[in-house]
């Protein structure tokens, strides 16, 4: 049974608090850097003077979103750099090199880069075709735009930073529990794999990913290394609530009503923004830092709510995990070990976890995993 450790408990509380000044600092540099586009007439500018070199639409918007990124990508370096690299080894959380980091952060520009200009592509599609309804057809694309990524990421984009390989001979035990769970839960799986978490941080974590065929159980290497099986066990058993208690597609539904009241506002927005900075329509290219900020500030304000219900859903897989496993020992001493060894603090302050936090705190789930009687 894992012990608390006060001192990394001390860490935690430290570490937390900085990432939230960080995401403060980004979330505000952003919206100043928006806004600055949009009153010092810079967007109107730039649209300008790719118009002068391309009148073509597929080729003016990647241009626009491409310098607007780019530089803001550039200016933003030093802060990803100290959050992503500088900050996790100060608490002994990485154990990534700076040549790896900087690996990851291309691939994953280049990953983001690439879906983000699709979208935006199929987006900027809709509002020069679709009129006033162009919010609805947004949200209809993203809905069908996200069930494919879930259903696609565990074989095209989780393989270009991690390699996953399944459960060797030293494993048999811990992946056939796994698999009798999921045949338990009416889940079925590929298989079970290992990832090699350890490349990059000493955390640990499992999941359930991918849709129908796709679907697979993932573990780090981190959490089959540092974990007893039964812990392991408590820790999937989770993960498997949440399908049996379709909260995947309940969540989808949940993101979809949400994204089309966020782009409905948006709508009404560029509308006024039309009139206030000059801008030829609803599909001007030179609108977009205005619809990031409106997106961005509806996801500030939603924020709260999504997490919300997400604590709701996350308290209810544990529940499940409870029951199916009766093993509340093994998933509180899971629970406590991921306190430790994931730097997480276990009793945040309440005002913390209404904005931020889209799990019950730990604290809460290891006094109920201890509380359990069945």
């Amino acid at each position: 049974m894992s012990t608390l450790d006060p001192e990394r408990q001390k860490q935690a509380k430290e570490y937390a608090r900085i990432r939230r000044r960080l995401w403060l600092v980004d979330n505000a540099f952003s919206a100043v850097y928006a806004l600055a586009w949009l009153f010092l007439g810079w967007a109107v500018s730039l649209r300008e003077w790719l118009t002068a070199l391309t009148t073509n639409e597929w080729l003016l918007v990647p241009a626009f979103v491409v310098v607007f990124g780019g530089i803001s990508f550039l200016i933003k370096l030093p802060l990803a750099y100290y959050s992503g690299f500088i900050l996790p080894h100060r608490f002994d959380q990485s154990t990534q090199t700076l040549k790896d980091w900087i690996v990851d952060q291309l691939k994953g520009l280049a990953v983001g880069t690439s879906l983000g200009l699709l979208l935006l592509e199929l987006l900027y599609l809709a509002l020069r075709l679709t009129g006033d309804l162009w919010w609805l057809w947004a949200a209809a694309g993203l809905l069908v735009f996200n069930v494919l990524l879930i259903n696609l990421a565990p074989i095209l984009i989780m393989p270009l930073f991690n390699k996953f390989v399944p459960l060797g001979d030293e494993h048999k035990e811990l992946a056939d529990r796994l698999l009798t769970l999921a045949e338990r839960a009416n889940t079925k799986v590929r298989g079970v794999f290992k990832f090699d978490m350890s490349r990059r941080t000493k955390s640990a974590t499992a999941a359930l990913t991918g849709l129908g065929n796709t679907r697979r159980i993932v573990l780090g290497d981190t959490l089959i290394n540092e974990f007893s099986v039964d812990e392991v066990e408590t820790v999937l058993a989770h993960e498997l609530g949440h399908h049996v208690n379709r909260d995947i597609p309940l969540l989808i539904i949940m993101g979809t009503l949400s994204t089309m009241v966020g782009l409905y506002l948006a709508s009404l927005g560029l509308n006024w923004a039309i009139g206030y900075f000059g801008f030829n329509g609803v599909a001007d290219v030179a609108a977009f830092p205005a619809l990031m900020l409106i997106l961005g500030a509806y996801g500030l304000v939603t924020m709260p709510l999504e997490n919300a219900l997400s604590r709701w859903r996350e308290a209810k897989a544990d529940d499940y995990a409870l029951q199916v496993t009766g093993k509340g020992e093994a998933f509180a001493s899971a629970l406590t070990r991921l306190a430790n060894q994931n730097l997480e603090e276990v009793d945040p302050e309440k005002w913390v976890v209404l904005l931020f936090y889209s799990h019950p705190p730990l604290g809460e789930r290891i006094a109920k995993a201890r509380q359990w009687r069945g």
